[in-house]
């Protein structure tokens, strides 16, 4: 059985390669099977373009938004689906010093595309903590991974494209011009198992969410003081994140909910009630980049994005995909052999 590529894994990463491949005509199989600590599945799924400790532009924020929300408008459509949502993202300033921070960023002309300052009568009207007023991120949004993932799982394997299963490292054969996996041949094997793949350079990072409900809250919007909190609808929302470098596969702990509850508290002045409670591991690289390209013959990574996967998936996947199939340059700073 021959196809063109196989994949291992389908996170973000792994999800939106095989899409960007399907959409080109490349022939795809993935092997994916979920476990815990898959960062996917707990995500909040925040696209936001702005690093909001010092209120400039993420890494090429000016390109890859506009990227992303069209890949993932269309794919949305073509999947008969609603999974993004445009939302503004408003800050919260807690001292003098952010609203003299966005003041600058203002006047900035790389980050004044994203960052405002008007009236937010929704949030003044909350029970929200914000004495020195606030600034809004737009154009932001909100991509529902989770559901995301299940439609594409249900057309994977309505045309025989997905095995749910782990591929042990025995049944990858490899010569120098193809990959072989039990029956299936396939010109290239492209892993993307994030924070559960050896890749160098790689750091897993653990953050934790919760999901709570405020009867006192009524937000179309995000915010964002300490912590953000995502409308999900019917009540809910969902609130984070935590960031932990060690014991990352531990699950969720009360230590880290005691920390996300005392920081909502201080944002939101309302009763709340806690619905869920999830814990992720997020493949990040040394130096905050993505990591892709060629690993030996017939192999190649797509890994790292982080905590900005949703927003970085789309680019870098069309990248690594020009560069497998059409021989093109991989750019120097998401090249995995920089970690070498």
């Amino acid at each position: 059985m021959h196809t063109d590529v196989l994949i291992l894994g389908r996170g973000i990463a792994g999800a939106v390669l095989a899409e960007t491949l399907r959409q080109r005509g490349v022939r795809v199989h993935v092997f994916d099977r979920k476990r815990p600590g898959n960062a996917s599945m707990a995500a909040g799924g925040v696209v936001n373009p702005v690093v909001l400790r010092r209120d400039v532009p993420s890494w090429r924020a000016a390109q890859l938004l506009p990227l992303a929300q069209g890949f993932y408008t269309a794919w949305q459509q073509r999947l008969g689906i609603t999974c993004w949502q445009e939302l503004p993202l408003v800050k919260l300033f807690p001292t003098p010093r952010e609203v003299d921070q966005w003041q600058r960023a203002l006047q900035d002309p790389a980050s004044a595309p994203f960052v405002h300052r008007h009236p937010e009568p929704e949030v003044d009207a909350a029970p929200i903590a914000a004495p020195h007023g606030y600034g809004t991120v737009w154009p932001a949004a909100w991509l529902d991974v989770p559901a995301l993932l299940e439609a594409q799982r249900q057309q994977l394997l309505a045309a025989g494209q997905l095995t749910e299963a782990d591929v042990a490292p025995e049944e990858i054969i490899i010569t120098p011009d193809q990959v072989r996996i039990g029956e299936l041949q396939a010109r290239w094997l492209v892993r993307c198992e994030g924070p559960f793949g050896d890749v160098p350079g790689l750091v897993p990072v653990k953050g934790e969410t919760l999901v709570v409900r405020i009867p006192g809250l009524q937000l179309s919007r995000m915010v964002h003081r300490g912590v953000f909190v995502l409308p999900l609808g019917r009540g809910l929302y969902r609130v984070g994140a935590t960031f932990k470098w060690d014991d990352v596969f531990a699950g969720p702990t009360d230590e880290a909910r005691a920390w996300l509850l005392e920081r909502l508290q201080a944002l939101v002045q309302a009763p709340v009630q806690v619905v869920d409670h999830a814990a992720g591991v997020r493949p990040t690289a040394q130096d905050r980049r993505p990591l892709l390209g060629i690993t030996g013959p017939a192999q190649a990574v797509f890994n790292g994005l982080g905590s900005r996967g949703v927003l970085l998936a789309p680019w870098c996947a069309q990248h690594l995909a020009a560069h497998l199939l059409d021989g093109a340059a991989l750019d120097p700073e998401v090249d995995v052999a920089r970690s070498f």
